[in-house]
C-alpha cells in the first residue's frame, strides 16, 4: 500500500503541470491542486484518528485503499474533461478524494501495525519507509515513461488497477482488531509537552522534503544546465539513502530505546548542516558542485530517517506514561496525529520554499530551511536535558524518602 500510494502521489510531477496548462490552468492553480492534498490529509487524519475505533481499523484500511485506487483511475480520465473551470474543479475534487482515502489507509495501517507488533513499532515502520522511498523514486520515471509511450491516461489507469488488486488480498490477510472507544482526545495528547516538541520535529522533517520538491529541480537546471531527464537522478540519492537507512534506525530504536532521543536530536543537527551546504550558503565561500550536492542529499536522506523513525514510538511511549490506555484507540490517536503533523510540514515546506526561492535565491532559502531543523533539534535537546534533570531529582527525592522511612523504622524497633 505504501509503495502504491507513494507512486500515486509522485507520479504527477513529470507531466501533469504541462497537461494542466493545456487546459487553461495557471501556475498558481496548479500549485493549489498539489497543495490541497496536504491540507485535506491533515484534516482527514485527525478525524480518522479520532473515530477509527468506531469505524473499525480493517474496514478503514480496506476502504481507503479501494477509494485510492478508484480516484487514481479517475485522475487519468481528466484529460477528457472540458478545459477551464470544469477541469480545475474536477482536479480539486479528485485530489481531495485521493487525500482523504490515503489519510484513512495510512492512519489505519499505522494503528494495525503498532497493534500487531507492539514491541517492534519502530522496526516495522522503518521497514515500511523502504517502500515509501521506492514509491517516491519509481513514480516519476515510470509515470514519465508510460506517459511518453502511451499518453496521459495509461499511467494512472495502470497504477489504479494495481492498487485495486490489493483490496481482496488485504481482506484475506489482515486480522480484525476490535477495541472499545477511549476517553482520551487529540487535545490532551498534543498538549503533552514532549508530544508538542516531537510534532515540531515531524513538521520540520516534512517541510524539508517539501522544500526540495518545489525548489531543487529549478536550482539544478539553472546551476548545472542538466537535461530535464537527469534531474530525477539527483533526487535518487535522497530517496534511496532514506529508504535504506530507515529500517536500521527502526531496529536500533526498538532494541535500544535510550538511543531514540540521540537519534532525534543528532538527526536534526545533521539535517541543518546539510541545508547549509546544499547551496552552499554564500558566507561559507564553498563553490557549488554537482557531486557535493548529491553527497549532501545522500547524507540528508540518512539524517531524515534518523530523525523521523523514532518519533512515532516516542509519542506512543509518552502517551502511555501519561495515562493513555494501551489499546487501539490510543494507537489511532497517535497515528492520526503523526499523519496530520506530517501534512502540515508538507503544506508549509513548498509554500515557504517557493516564496524564499523567489526572494533570496536557493542558497539562502535552503539555509533558512536549515534553521528550522536546527531550531527543532535545539528545542528537542533542551527538552531532553530538562526531562533528564527532573527525573534525576525525583529519583534522589525518592531515595532520600526511602532512607528516612528506614531510619524511622529502625528507631522504632530500637526504642521498643
Amino acid at each position: 500500500m505504501n509503495l502504491g500510494s507513494m507512486m500515486s502521489y509522485s507520479i504527477l510531477g513529470p507531466f501533469f503541470p504541462k497537461e494542466a496548462e493545456k487546459k487553461k490552468a495557471s501556475n498558481t492553480v496548479i500549485g493549489m491542486i498539489f497543495g490541497c492534498y496536504a491540507v485535506t490529509e491533515l484534516l482527514a487524519s485527525l478525524v480518522f484518528g479520532k473515530y477509527l475505533v468506531h469505524i473499525g481499523a480493517k474496514f478503514m484500511f480496506v476502504a481507503g485503499v479501494f477509494v485510492s485506487g478508484g480516484v487514481t483511475i479517475l485522475f487519468g480520465l481528466l484529460d477528457q474533461v472540458p478545459e477551464g473551470p470544469i477541469f480545475i474543479a474536477m482536479c480539486f475534487l479528485v485530489r481531495v478524494a485521493d487525500a482523504i482515502s490515503f489519510a484513512a489507509a495510512i492512519t489505519a495501517s499505522f494503528s494495525i501495525l503498532a497493534k500487531a507488533f507492539p514491541n517492534n513499532v519502530a522496526t516495522v515502520l522503518g521497514s515500511l519507509e523502504v517502500f515509501s522511498g521506492l514509491g517516491l523514486v519509481l513514480g516519476p520515471p515510470i509515470g514519465g515513461f508510460l506517459y511518453q509511450s502511451f499518453g496521459y491516461e495509461v499511467p494512472f489507469i495502470c497504477l489504479g488497477c494495481i492498487i485495486l488488486l490489493m483490496v481482496p488480498l488485504i481482506m484475506c490477510i489482515l486480522p480484525n482488531y476490535e477495541s472499545n472507544p477511549g476517553e482520551q482526545s487529540f487535545w490532551k495528547l498534543v498538549t503533552l509537552p514532549k508530544v508538542t516538541v516531537l510534532t515540531f520535529v515531524i513538521n520540520s522533517v516534512s517541510a524539508c522534503f517539501g522544500f526540495l520538491d518545489c525548489t531543487l529541480s529549478l536550482f539544478v537546471l539553472k546551476k548545472f544546465n542538466l537535461p530535464a531527464g537527469y534531474v530525477g537522478l539527483v533526487f535518487l540519492g535522497l530517496a534511496l539513502s532514506y529508504a535504506i537507512s530507515s529500517p536500521l534506525f527502526g531496529l536500533l530504536s526498538d532494541k535500544m530505546p535510550r538511543l531514540r532521543k540521540w537519534f532525534v536530536v543528532l538527526g536534526n543537527f545533521i539535517t541543518a548542516g546539510c541545508y547549509m551546504l546544499l547551496g552552499p550558503v554564500p558566507v561559507l565561500h564553498i563553490k557549488s558542485q554537482l557531486w557535493l550536492l548529491v553527497l549532501i542529499l545522500v547524507i540528508n536522506g540518512i539524517s531524515a530517517g534518523m530523525t523521523i523513525i523514532p518519533t512515532f514510538p516516542e509519542i506512543l511511549s509518552c502517551a502511555y506514561e501519561n495515562g493513555f490506555e494501551e489499546g487501539l484507540s490510543t494507537l489511532a490517536l497517535v497515528s492520526g496525529l503523526f499523519s496530520a503533523m506530517w501534512s502540515v510540514g508538507a503544506f508549509m515546506g513548498p509554500i515557504l520554499g517557493g516564496f524564499l526561492y523567489e526572494k533570496i535565491g536557493f542558497e539562502w532559502a535552503a539555509a533558512v530551511q536549515g534553521l528550522w531543523a536546527l531550531t527543532s533539534g535545539l528545542t528537542m535537546g533542551l527538552f531532553y536535558l530538562l526531562e533528564s534533570s527532573r527525573r534525576r531529582r525525583a529519583k534522589i527525592h525518592n531515595t532520600l524518602g526511602t532512607e528516612e522511612e528506614r531510619t524511622a523504622l529502625l528507631s522504632d524497633e530500637i526504642s521498643s
